[in-house]
């Protein structure tokens, strides 16, 4: 079988890594970091078939323009002359139509769908990484989000999706030792989630034993392309070579990209989230706060609180006031919860890889025939993880991928 080089060591390109390995091709995963903490690390570990709708959506642009002045507010874009900031932000416009989220819909559930079959697979093959299934809870406080979750509902149930409205005394029932504040909610049963750091180690330490060579704390700096393929991609004066490479860097990803002539719109969503001692263990159904946009999600006997959507430039700032609206939103939905404002040390954030309209990446590249791209997962990406490694291994393997991928296409700016 072949050589394939996959850059970037996070969920996409460690499960590109194991469906290309059990293929039978020669695998090396080259990562900027020791792969001690990535996207993929801190995410809500939520599998979501529910999410079938993608972030550029009608709503949004009135929605975003009203939270830029709201410092606590779920979704942010950071003011900037940078133009591709500009770019992104153009074209995020054009796609935030209800034709296009139609469109998107049954793609969407496909994918997700299939990753999740995928992750009852991992279950069988990796040791336990927390994976339940117990479903989402969309909890909603007020009247217009009742009416705007019960029409996504319908639209989740014509797609075949498992989903039950539930009152506030119903969703109570489901844990009843924890506190709710809340008109009532949508229980997404289709759902499901898991301990993100324990299923990246997992996968780290398998693929390593099984031979994968992992090639830690390298920047790709240079990429060789002639005659539409790639030579080989350099970091500082070392090459790397290999017959197919996938680019799989998340957030970082354009600018690779860009070394080998390619252009992928993409802006970078910083997140944050913490853990929150739970030692009673009142919650084991993941819920997500409608109004505010906030992750709730019991994990390894604590519970992860998760959000905010700041789109801008890549840093390492911890802006505590975001994390300060995770904090108050959580006791507004959660009164028993109680979380304290953590310290800065104890916040994690890292960076989603937004395209503008809010659907991955993933296809083989048109000006480069052996270039795989897989990217622009936003909020999705562990979500999406095996189910998008799957996909990678099919197109090297040349087979027929297991979901239509055209509208994930990597070139549709180009």
């Amino acid at each position: 079988m072949s050589k394939v080089i996959i850059i970037g060591g996070g969920i996409i390109g460690l499960t590109s890594a194991w469906y290309l390995q059990k293929s039978g091709h020669e695998v090396t995963i080259i990562d900027k970091s020791d792969l001690s903490d990535n996207c993929s690390y801190g995410n809500a570990g939520m599998i979501v078939p529910s999410h079938f709708v993608p972030l550029a959506a009608p709503g949004m642009i009135e929605k975003g323009i009203r939270w830029m002045f709201n410092s606590k507010s779920p979704f942010y874009v950071r003011p900037s002359l940078n133009p591709d900031l500009f770019s992104w932000g153009l074209k995020f416009m054009q796609n935030a139509k209800a034709e296009k989220v139609e469109k998107a819909a049954i793609p969407l559930r496909d994918i997700s769908l299939l990753s999740k079959a995928l992750f009852e697979e991992f279950k069988q093959e990796l040791d336990d990484f927390g994976l339940q299934e117990n479903g989402i809870l969309m909890m909603y406080k007020t009247a217009k989000t009742e009416d705007e979750e019960l029409h996504l509902a319908e639209k989740a149930r014509s797609l075949g999706l498992d989903v039950k409205q539930l009152s506030a005394a119903e969703c109570s029932s489901l844990q009843p030792s924890l506190a709710l504040d809340i008109k009532g909610a949508v229980h997404y049963r289709c759902d499901a989630h898991l301990y993100p750091y324990v299923l990246m180690k997992l996968l780290i330490s398998r693929l390593e034993a099984s031979g994968l060579k992992f090639i830690r704390n390298k920047a790709i700096t240079a990429v060789k392309a002639e005659a539409g393929k790639i030579q080989g991609v350099y970091s500082g004066d070392e090459m790397f070579s290999a017959d197919h490479y996938v680019l799989a860097s998340g957030s970082w990803s354009p600018e690779i990209a860009a070394l080998a002539g390619l252009k992928i719109p993409m802006m970078p969503g910083k997140g944050y989230s913490f853990m929150l001692p739970e030692p009673q263990k009142r919650m084991h159904i993941p819920a997500l706060l409608c109004e505010a946009k906030v992750a709730v999600t019991p994990m390894n006997g604590s519970i992860r609180l998760g959000g905010t959507m700041e789109i801008g430039k890549i840093n390492s700032r911890v802006n505590l006031n975001r994390v300060k609206g995770i904090v108050e939103s959580t006791c507004n939905y959660f009164p028993g919860l109680k979380p304290e404002l953590p310290a800065e040390s104890s916040v994690w954030f890292g960076f989603r890889p937004c395209s503008p309209d809010g659907l991955p990446y993933i296809g083989a590249s048109k000006k480069m025939n052996n270039l795989i791209i897989a990217t622009g997962h936003g909020m999705m990406g562990l979500s999406l993880g095996p189910a998008s490694g799957k996909l990678v291994a099919q197109l090297i393997n040349g087979e027929k991928t297991a979901v239509d991928l055209s509208i994930y296409s990597p070139d549709r700016y180009s």
